[in-house]
């Protein structure tokens, strides 16, 4: 047991060498870490406190709403209550119990239809309290925090077995994993390290609901005219289209006639010229016309990964009769739907709900500080 009046007697053996640098205190790395955790010193003035350590825990977590939007529950600060403290860092010890102090929190509840307010300090909780050796004394034995290493939030890129992915670690939330197929040439997305889903199913499930939006989310887009000569034909063969192309039938209503993502062959042109198709939007791969420059960089995604993924969609999840040849954005729920929740009777807005406080609630999905 050790003693804070206690001191140590030590005799130096060895050569008259100056001490040109005194030894630092090394303990400081950690008092001072759960300082800023805790925050004692502002707490006990009740200053301000920073956002950081036990007070973000706090501002993250509130404000409470119930669920029907009739009241809520507004933190506004915490405090160390001293005067109940029941057990110095000397009697802990010798009493076999926790050095801590008893932790407060003023909250509000608030009637949002009256306005009434009422206010109180809520005891939260025991919180234990480090001593001057970096250590805390738990059920009367001394103990230290031993640093493990975890993998930290941010965005990981991998090349393994020939497969290249993405993986986007949050602070807290879900994880989210991207892989290519090389060979089929696809991209997926995987959930919490649940079943792979087309990447493009994903982004439909998240509100890009058409070919249009999801092509404009990697591609450069440009227009170019349609005319009956022999070079614009063979300008035209092997793009790819960028927007659907709609025409008028003899009664007046749109037909599709291709759709977007599709590739240009020379009879796909002939249709195009015969139904008096003036101009298409196509897809830029290349924006760049020097690839040996640096500053001259490619503004849209050289490859067809995406493309690929539409014509997976196409043979897997468009039903008969569909009148666009796409996937709706309830397809796209229900197929993302069936990994979260296997089994599990789903609702279009419910599966909305669900997906959307996943990744856009600030409060279930935070990528932490930059840097």
């Amino acid at each position: 047991m050790f003693e804070k009046t206690r001191t140590n007697d030590r005799e130096y053996i060895g050569k008259n060498i100056k001490s040109f640098m005194d030894v630092p205190n090394l303990i400081s790395v950690q008092t001072s870490s759960y300082e800023s955790f805790l925050q004692t010193e502002k707490a006990n003035k009740r200053e301000k406190l920073l956002d950081q350590g036990l007070q973000e825990v706090f501002t993250s977590t509130f404000p409470i709403e119930s669920l029907n939007g009739d009241m809520s529950l507004e933190y506004e600060f915490y405090e160390l209550d001293w005067q109940n403290q029941k057990f110095s860092e000397v009697e802990s010890k010798q009493k076999g119990q926790t050095y801590s102090v008893p932790l407060k929190a003023r909250i509000n509840l608030n009637f949002l239809q009256t306005g009434a307010i009422l206010q109180k300090d809520i005891y939260m909780g025991d919180i234990p309290l480090m001593t001057d050796r970096g250590t805390f004394v738990i059920n009367g034995a001394e103990r230290v925090v031993v640093s493990q290493i975890h993998r930290s939030p941010g965005v990981i890129f991998c090349h393994d077995k020939e497969v290249y992915s993405s993986r986007i670690i949050p602070y807290r939330g879900s994880w989210l994993e991207f892989e290519i197929d090389q060979k089929k040439e696809y991209i997926y997305a995987k959930i919490d390290r649940k079943k792979k889903i087309l990447g493009t199913l994903f982004l439909r499930a998240l509100g890009f609901t058409t070919r249009e939006d999801i092509i404009r989310c990697f591609y450069k887009v440009e227009d170019l005219a349609v005319k009956n000569d022999t070079e614009t034909k063979d300008s035209l063969v092997g793009k790819v289209l960028a927007s659907a192309v709609i025409i008028k039938d003899e009664s007046g209503d749109e037909k599709r006639l291709f759709n977007a993502g599709v590739k240009l062959h020379p009879h796909d042109i002939d249709d195009l010229i015969a139904n008096e198709i003036e101009s298409v939007t196509v897809i830029n791969f290349k924006t760049n016309e020097d690839n040996d420059s640096y500053n001259n960089k490619n503004e849209s995604l050289d490859s067809q990964i995406i493309i690929n993924c539409f014509e997976r969609e196409e043979v897997k999840y468009v039903k008969e009769g569909s009148v666009d040849n796409e996937p709706t954005r309830e397809d796209a729920l229900a197929a993302v739907y069936a990994i979260l929740q296997p089994g599990e009777p789903m609702t279009v807005e419910q599966a909305e709900k669900d997906l959307n406080s996943m990744f856009f609630s600030e409060r279930r999905y935070d990528l932490g500080r930059v840097g």
